[in-house]
């Protein structure tokens, strides 16, 4: 359980911080960027929410709370001394990708195939969904490049990588089911 009671510590105030393991690092290094910007894109859907309702609003809440998950795996280095924690520590497993990827397939089963690229746009769930998939990516490409230097959870990966195609689909699905989604016309303002 977590117990924030004093929310200011001043233990960064020299441009560290500590990770899941105690651990001090600077605020700038590439896991504390990784896992910044899932925050990022959680406080992003926190915005689409507001224009959410029904099934996409409690999918978006799901995708909340993995993302919550997907930082705790991120903040905490060196997997392999995950037993030696004395607590179970928190990963993201395979089975929240499968999630993802089951919802993706329901939603893309009510669209009509594309023909062109879509702009992001449309309603304002679609334009702030588009937004978090572009900053899911970024996450995705910190992570990525995280992995090259440290030891990174694989389905943490896999799990950025379904989630921008998540909301992509989504946005469709916000656009009228893409009856309503801003096309694409090559070289138009020629």
């Amino acid at each position: 359980m977590v117990v924030l009671n004093k929310i200011y510590t001043r233990t960064g105030d020299k441009g560290e911080t500590a990770l899941g393991d105690g651990t001090r690092v600077a605020k700038y290094s590439m896991r504390v960027a990784a896992y910044g910007t899932v925050d990022e894109t959680n406080s992003v859907l926190g915005l689409a929410r507001l224009h959410a309702t029904g099934e996409m609003d409690a999918a978006l809440a799901r995708i909340q709370n993995d993302l919550f998950d997907l930082g705790a795996d991120l903040c905490r280095p060196e997997m392999e001394k995950d037993g030696e924690a004395g607590y179970p520590v928190l990963r993201m497993v395979d089975s929240q990708v499968v999630r993802l990827e089951a919802e993706i397939d329901a939603m893309n089963a009510r669209l009509e195939a594309l023909r062109s690229f879509i702009l992001p746009g449309g309603s304002a769930l679609a334009a702030h969904l588009h937004l978090a998939r572009t900053v899911s990516r970024r996450a995705e490409r910190m992570a990525v490049e995280l992995a090259t230097m440290e030891s990174v959870n694989g389905a943490a990966v896999k799990y950025l990588n379904r989630l921008s195609d998540w909301f992509f689909v989504a946005a469709r699905i916000a656009n009228d089911d893409g009856r309503a989604d801003v096309l694409w016309v090559p070289g138009a303002n020629r």
